[in-house]
């Protein structure tokens, strides 16, 4: 019987990485092709299927909060190119890479009617930093597991271990939502039920049918 819900940040709970990154890559004037060259490689590795502590890759060690956002944001400066041929200003570069996100309130309304219900809810974000908009979380969470703030990060066992603990549940009394594969193949693999995040609509329909129960207020399927 599932009895709760591990639920990811950005691009689940909140608009996409990709419509935030767009919006400050045209703030900021960032080269957009180099950018994606940068990152691509970086991103790669870092959630590559069976990535382990201890993998050298600088987003690992951000994620775990094992160096300073700063360190990280200088590192990734000095990478990128902007339109006007230079790096792009370093200090509070994440801050501004996402600005962007904005929360989804369908998705949110549906953790508040979830966890009402009696079910247990808890994030499990990687972090970039501390971007979070928190306001009302009390509302919303049983938990927070926020990467680099308990050294551990997704897709890690350790991670979805500690979630769990938080909650009092088991891996098959849980489901996972989240928007990268890598991160839904770990969680299934200890035993949660892990539901590939693409668009607010599929994910509230297979959450409702997974919990039996309407996770929508009334009149909400046609505004989506």
């Amino acid at each position: 019987m599932l009895k709760g819900v591990l639920i990811d940040w950005g691009g689940v709970l909140t608009t996409s990485l990709a419509e935030s990154i767009a919006e400050w890559i045209e703030a900021d004037r960032i080269d957009p092709r180099h950018y994606r060259e940068v990152m691509r490689a970086l991103v790669a590795q870092a959630y590559r299927e069976g990535a382990e502590p201890g993998a050298e890759n600088p987003i690992h060690a951000l994620e775990r909060g094992e160096i300073p956002v700063l360190e990280f944001e200088r590192a990734l400066a000095d990478r990128l190119v902007t339109l006007d041929g230079g790096p792009p200003e370093a200090n509070g570069l994440l801050a501004r890479m996402f600005a962007g996100f904005r929360p989804v309130e369908e998705m949110n309304e549906m953790l508040r009617l979830a966890r009402a219900a009696g079910f247990g809810t808890c994030l499990v974000s990687n972090s970039w930093g501390d971007h979070y908009a928190r306001e009302g979380w009390e509302a919303v969470f049983d938990a927070v597991v926020i990467s680099g703030e308990v050294g551990m990060r997704k897709p890690e066992e350790r991670i979805f271990r500690h979630a769990l603990g938080l909650l009092g549940l088991e891996p098959g009394q849980c489901v996972f939502v989240d928007d990268i594969e890598a991160n839904i193949l770990a969680a299934r693999a200890i035993g949660l039920v892990g539901v590939h995040h693409s668009d607010p609509v599929a994910t509230i329909d297979e959450l409702e049918r997974l919990f039996g129960l309407p996770l929508r207020e009334p009149g909400a399927a046609a505004r989506l």
